[in-house]
């Protein structure tokens, strides 16, 4: 039986479900979601899709990643609610890829780990299956282990086993309507044209799940820890100096009343410079190289090749001393003391919680 699978939390529980009701069958997981954005959120539920499956010792085979394709079949549908329309189109453009595949495959069952999800409806994927398999002759196995309890022990295995548990769904609208309704932020789209990880992002748990999976490799026992925090991204921001706008950096928790101001440099207290508007704090690329043991020649380079979060966060500290400081610290290449200044800066600061890992023993 080709098993279609969209993520972990479900796919986990749903699979040893799935094998003890088909002893008999040899199961197949086939990861198929071209419906997951951002890329680096396919990734990061690919991974732990591929580290359930080896857990669980279940072939898992990885579909093609058409998301344009997927864009263009769901125009006009971006504003459908959830289990609306662009939902219909979404199981069955999975599902016939699934079909497809299991007919490439030689097999003669598909089923999909969609039906155990407690935001889809089963009806819903019920006709698409029935409709894949009038076309492609394809058996669907329907089955509901929802029922008496199973939604809270899928998620009780879940927790135990450590997986990845998104809070959307995976496509971009439904991620947009979900921020929306809880006034959050959708962090999850945002990426620095620096290419800095930042805390909590998908790339931030991409690389502590990959970390995971080294240390179950290894035998080594963890924890993972989950701290609730202020969270920080910078939306936009530079520096004009005369009326242009010259190289800037500007440091983590840098934040303004509004969105620009005008300033000039007032005082020089040893290697920081103090302007006279909302308390800034400008370095030099030197002082900046200093404090991170770097050789930036140029601003761009720090964009082409940044340094961590947390070695900015350790920079911070030595120039302001208060952590909880929202001081907007900005370094230039060079200083001029006489020149007018304006600063445009947005960012947004909001709770949010983030993982890490702590080896035991």
């Amino acid at each position: 039986m080709l098993v279609h699978i969209c993520c972990a939390v479900d796919s986990h529980y749903f699979l040893q479900k799935l094998r003890d009701r088909f002893p008999d069958e040899k199961l197949t997981g086939y990861f198929y979601d071209p419906n997951i954005h951002p890329y680096s959120e396919y990734r990061l539920r690919l991974l732990d899709v591929q580290r359930s499956c080896r857990m669980l010792g279940i072939d898992l085979v990885e579909g093609e990643y058409d998301y344009e394709g997927w864009l263009e079949a769901v125009r006009g549908l971006e504003n459908e609610p959830e289990k609306g329309a662009r939902c219909d189109f979404c199981f069955d453009n999975r599902l016939e890829s699934t079909a497809q595949k299991a007919q490439e495959l030689g097999e003669r069952r598909i089923t999909t780990t969609l039906l155990t999800s407690p935001k889809k409806s089963i009806e819903q994927l019920n006709e698409a299956g029935r409709m894949m398999q009038r076309k492609y002759g394809v058996e669907f196995v329907t089955v509901d282990f929802r029922q008496k309890g199973g939604t809270q022990e899928q998620f009780a295995m879940a927790k135990e086993e450590k997986l990845y548990h998104q809070d959307y769904c995976g496509c971009l609208y439904a991620l947009r309507m979900q921020r929306d309704q809880q006034q959050r932020l959708a962090d999850e789209l945002f990426s620095p044209i620096s290419a800095q990880i930042q805390p909590e992002s998908i790339e931030d748990r991409i690389a502590l799940y990959e970390r995971r999976m080294q240390l179950e490799e290894e035998g080594v026992k963890y924890r993972i820890i989950r701290e609730k925090f202020l969270n920080y991204r910078l939306l936009r921001g530079f520096v004009k100096r005369s009326g242009e706008v010259i190289p800037s950096w500007i440091l983590p928790y840098s934040t303004l009343k509004r969105k620009f101001t005008k300033f000039r440099i007032v005082e020089k207290v040893e290697d920081l410079y103090y302007a006279n508007r909302e308390d800034i704090v400008i370095i030099t690329l030197d002082y900046y190289n200093q404090l991170l043991d770097k050789n930036y020649k140029k601003i761009e380079d720090i964009v082409k090749a940044p340094p961590t979060f947390e070695e900015e966060m350790q920079a911070r500290s030595k120039i302001i001393y208060n952590f909880m400081s929202l001081t907007p610290v900005i370094v230039l290449e060079n200083i001029d003391e006489n020149a007018p200044h304006q600063l445009s800066l947005e960012a947004h600061i909001y709770e949010d919680v983030r993982e890490h890992l702590a080896t035991l023993g």
